[in-house]
């Protein structure tokens, strides 16, 4: 007797699926909270601001953005890859020698599907390198407080920002003055040396607490002023700091919609990846079997648009409203 055992190739395809269908359940949610930044409901994104925050303050982040984004996005990727390369389209004009249905909207779909797949392994290799790595808000303590940089083109718009979202912008000459103030402060540089060279005791010493105290302090400062020389400035950049993530984190958004460049590319992006999501959701739908009978399928078809143009505004207005409609000044 033997046991029937599964293609490997089926069971790759089901795995591909379901990262798909949990990766549309991550674009929602990613763009509603993006689009907090946007809308002029948002308070001067002060919805953007907490939610970003409340990621951030997650236990062990690094390891769950690892496992619930990277390796979804790696199979999902890996696979959908081998598919582009294997799918032929049949909805461009043919000589006769391989077939044509044009006229026949699942096949389109099928075509825009592998269209968009191409634009997303792109987009979304660019917007992880950008956001996650190159923009990303670098961070220095002093004692419990932590503070964010974030480098950004300078704009009249930010000096009311910074009152309203609680930020402070330091230019080359700002910098500068941070710098002499702290080479000012050369008894607590001197603290240091005494800190390193005083021997452990198992007894409390007020002075003792006193010099190790004023060392760290100093230490910290010292750590916080090289923090704001981390990235050099370009003619008309700036150093923003903020005690949020998430504040630090919107400026770096503002900065790069305000570009109409980049937000026409960000459009382009956002546009695939919804149609891609959401026409993928419809077909996850029909292949695990939720929806069989045709009455269904064409139901099923309608939410999928449905929620497709749906979380297409919230990226749009994400785009087009973090800097153009709710942020500019």
């Amino acid at each position: 007797m033997t046991t029937a055992t599964l293609p490997s190739v089926f069971v790759w395809k089901r795995l591909q699926s379901l990262m798909g269908l949990w990766l549309v359940l991550f674009l929602t949610e990613h763009l509603f909270v993006n689009s907090q930044a946007a809308l002029l409901l948002g308070e001067s994104g002060r919805g953007f601001v907490e939610a970003v925050n409340a990621i951030h303050n997650l236990p062990y982040l690094p390891v769950i953005e690892l496992f619930l984004l990277g390796v979804p996005i790696l199979i999902h990727m890996v696979w959908g890859v081998r598919l582009l390369f294997t799918a032929k389209s049949n909805t461009v004009s043919s000589d006769g020698s391989k077939p044509q249905l044009s006229e026949y909207k699942r096949n389109k779909a099928y075509s825009w599907q592998r269209i968009t797949s191409w634009i997303l392994l792109v987009g979304l290799i660019a917007h992880i390198v950008t956001f996650r790595f190159l923009e990303y808000p670098w961070t220095a303590s002093e004692g419990q407080t932590s503070s964010y940089f974030v480098k950004i083109k300078m704009d009249k718009g930010l000096y009311t920002l910074a009152d309203r979202l609680g930020f402070t912008l330091y230019d080359e000459s700002s910098i500068l003055r941070e710098k002499g103030a702290l080479a000012h402060r050369q008894d607590e540089a001197a603290l240091l040396e005494v800190a390193e060279t005083m021997p452990d005791t198992s007894s409390f010493d007020a002075g003792q607490e006193v010099i190790l105290t004023s060392a760290q302090k100093y230490r910290e400062k010292m750590v916080w002023v090289h923090a704001l020389e981390k990235k050099p400035l370009q003619p008309g950049e700036v150093i923003a700091v903020s005690g949020s993530f998430g504040t630090a984190s919107l400026l770096s958004v503002r900065d790069t919609f305000k570009v109409p460049l980049y937000a026409g590319l960000y459009t382009i992006f956002v546009l695939a990846a919804c149609f891609h999501g959401f026409n993928g959701f419809w077909t996850f739908l029909i292949t695990w079997g939720f929806v069989i009978k045709r009455a269904s399928q064409k139901r099923a078809a309608s939410l999928a648009v449905a929620l497709m143009l749906l979380v297409t505004f919230l990226g749009l207005a994400a785009i087009w409203g973090t800097y153009w409609l709710n942020l500019k000044s």
